[in-house]
């Protein structure tokens, strides 16, 4: 099956990248909290717990009257979700027959209570469901938004929750003269990679540390005379000042060498870090003294392999800045 292009995107809701559902009306069957790990849902049949078959997602009991069911998602990534996906694997007799899905901006860490007194939009209007399935819908709004809310109706079961999209930093939580200019979170995103045969490379830049190998971005084994690169449109115009590559998890297959790039707006490319040997597992920390302002980085990694991630630590320039504000302003 052909999945849309957006879910190319982060998934702005994930635990990996620090979400948490707040509060579900009902989840006598299944937690609430399994709509969002980053794992593919998986299924035992025969498995009974003491409140019947274990799922692995979220389950509301049978309703006996008018109403629906609902879940609050905190979006770790807040930003423009460009689509979503209302996951019903393995729910095949109890899946719910439509969904629904609202958003809403909000400061600061409010409570389930205050979030049900705010005004939501509506991202996704009532649209039916298909059981043991990934269903995807765009969509259109370009609001920023720190929350999301899932409504079924009436009841079921859906095994995962994703909210694609791009993640849009709070201008006033950053020091913009000291930040990592190729996080996720900061607006930084991933351009294109040579290869994403095993993980993808949006995991380079992810936030927090890899817990395992397969958060990182692992390429296939090369057969020939070549080499595997990442590029990384930075959060805005910057000047690095320290850069980390991590490769932690990868022992019998870090890169051994590695090299960074910079260019302005991907015109012509230039030196950051010279071709530098890497160490299997460990985080390499290398100062960038005299580096010049760049709104593009390149990893080079030779010849292939993998790492855990990528951290570019500086300054925005003033057009960073600016750039930087737009885009939050834009987006408010």
């Amino acid at each position: 099956m052909d999945r849309p292009e957006w879910t190319r995107q982060p998934d702005l809701a994930s635990r990996r990248a620090g979400g948490g559902v707040v509060w579900a009306n009902d989840e006598l069957f299944a937690e609430k909290e399994n709509l969002i790990k980053p794992e593919r849902p998986e299924y035992q049949p025969s498995t009974f717990g003491h409140k019947g078959q274990i799922y692995d997602g979220w389950e509301t009991r049978r309703r006996r009257e008018p109403g629906a069911d609902r879940a609050v998602v905190r979006l770790g990534l807040p930003g423009v979700v460009h689509g979503v996906v209302v996951d019903t694997a393995f729910f095949t007799g109890n899946y719910p027959p439509f969904a629904s899905v609202e958003a809403v901006a909000v400061d600061g860490y409010p409570s389930p209570e205050e979030l049900a007194a705010l005004e939501w939009t509506t991202i996704v209007p009532k649209s039916p469901l298909a059981g043991d399935a990934e269903n995807f819908f765009a969509v259109e709004s370009r609001q920023r938004f720190t929350h999301v809310r899932l409504t079924i109706h009436p009841d079921g079961g859906v095994a995962r929750f994703r909210a694609h999209g791009a993640p849009v930093a709070d201008l006033r939580l950053l020091d913009l003269d000291s930040l990592d200019l190729a996080a996720l979170e900061n607006g930084a995103h991933v351009v294109e990679a040579s290869n994403m045969f095993y993980s993808s490379p949006a995991n380079l830049i992810s936030p927090g540390f890899a817990r395992v190998m397969g958060e990182g971005w692992e390429t296939a084994r090369r057969r020939d005379d070549g080499n595997d690169w990442v590029v990384v449109a930075l959060a805005g115009a910057g000047v690095p000042r320290l850069a980390e590559l991590d490769t932690t998890h990868f022992k019998g297959n870090a890169p051994g060498w590695a090299s960074l790039s910079g260019s302005v707006d991907g015109a012509s490319w230039f030196d950051v870090l010279p071709r530098t040997r890497l160490q299997p597992d460990t985080r390499h920390r290398f100062p960038l003294p005299g580096a010049s302002e760049l709104t593009r980085v390149r990893l080079d990694i030779y010849p292939d392999g993998g790492m855990a991630r990528l951290r570019l630590y500086g300054g925005l320039t003033e057009a960073g800045k600016k750039e930087l504000t737009e885009r939050f302003h834009g987006a408010a």
